[in-house]
């Protein structure tokens, strides 16, 4: 995590605030986690939801560090330092928000922001054991935002409540209005696959909460993860390209970054196309229900030591990353094993709701209480 000069401190509100670097701050440069980008400019003026945190007399702490170019998962990068998960060290702290997500699970912030194209809000919550929320697509304002242009971004908050969840958006989303409390959600269980352990926390959980579900099946499901890899690679090669020309970017982005250009524009038609297809399956089941439950993660995260090799665990990103491609609203919520390992716990509502959504995770969380 990168603690910058006392001169950020631009705010003097009650809510301090870390902000990823891939979000632009006047005056600061925005590196993306890569010595690729050591040599730009300051940002010339705020990203849009700086402007809104400042604007909420927030105070503006630090710039956290991240998967290099926010393409990874694991959250380590040799560049500029992995962040330690704090409450499960020797766990990967989750990419690529990883920064943020360990700044708040060692409440050194109120609360942080974070990006999510493939899971890289929920899965780094999920790791170090706090709250994400990756809002409706395009709900969040993404200007001043890198990469510039995506298809599945989304800026989003990390926090140790439901409740600062709220009021982080509130901050960031002028049409978030809290929304009073439900009651018995009606609420569904999406048939994928996920390690014992992690099912059976979760249904440990549930039991406590004495919170019933119906388990239902998406069929596209597996092919909406495939197809956002492939947006994701696409738009990812436009991006950054010529970074890989400069030597400066770490092996495993590198190799990735290269092997996305061989992406087709074909390739990425046929995903726009089971897009299509995944939300009309989410948005079925989304009216005869409140929210779909999921596992975040569908394994216990894996040390720090044993996953240098990105590739190897883009699996984590299995029950996540579809929800990029069909812009809902997700959040994840921590959950802790009888051996006291990180579990999350995703809640997925209708587009555009994500006040309910935060509604329902409070009844269910307060239930298991």
């Amino acid at each position: 995590m990168n603690i910058v000069a006392k001169d950020m401190l631009l705010g003097s509100g009650k809510l301090t605030v870390m902000v990823k670097d891939s979000i632009d701050i006047q005056g600061f440069k925005t590196l993306s986690g890569s010595r690729a980008l050591e040599n730009s400019a300051p940002a010339a003026q705020n990203a849009e939801v700086i402007d809104r945190i400042l604007n909420a007399d927030c105070v503006i702490t630090a710039k956290t560090n991240l998967h290099e170019l926010a393409f990874g998962i694991t959250g380590i990068n040799h560049a500029f330092g992995t962040p330690i998960n704090p409450k499960y060290s020797d766990l990967i702290p989750g990419g690529s928000s990883s920064g943020s997500a360990a700044a708040v699970a060692a409440h050194l912030a109120d609360f942080a922001l974070g990006t999510d194209t493939g899971g890289s809000i929920r899965m780094p919550a999920a790791c170090c054991g706090v709250y994400g929320l990756k809002p409706t697509f395009g709900r969040v304002s993404r200007k001043g935002v890198h990469p510039a242009q995506s298809s599945l971004d989304c800026v989003g908050p990390f926090a140790n409540s439901v409740d600062m969840i709220e009021t982080a958006m509130q901050i960031i989303d002028p049409t978030f209005v809290k929304t009073a409390c439900v009651t018995a959600p009606k609420l569904a269980w999406l048939n994928v696959e996920a390690d014992t352990v992690v099912t059976e926390c979760i249904e440990s959980f549930l039991e406590k909460a004495k919170v019933s579900v119906t388990t239902v099946e998406v069929p596209s499901f597996q092919a909406a993860f495939h197809a956002g890899m492939q947006i994701i690679n696409y738009e990812n090669w436009q991006a950054y390209a010529d970074l890989t020309r400069t030597g400066l970017i770490g092996a495993d982005v590198q190799a990735r970054l290269l092997k996305a250009a061989e992406t087709t524009v074909e390739q990425v038609q046929q995903a726009e196309q089971i897009k299509t297809q995944f939300i009309q399956e989410i948005d079925v089941l989304l009216e005869q229900y409140d929210a779909l439950i999921l596992p975040t993660l569908p394994q216990i995260p894996p040390k720090v030591a044993d996953a240098e090799n990105t590739v190897a665990f883009l699996n984590l990103t299995a029950l996540v990353r579809p929800f990029n491609l069909s812009g809902h609203p997700a959040i994840s919520i921590p959950l802790e094993t009888k051996n006291g390992l990180p579990v999350g716990l995703q809640i997925v509502a209708k587009q555009h709701a994500d006040a309910q959504l935060c509604a329902i995770t409070k009844f269910v969380v307060k239930a298991a209480q």
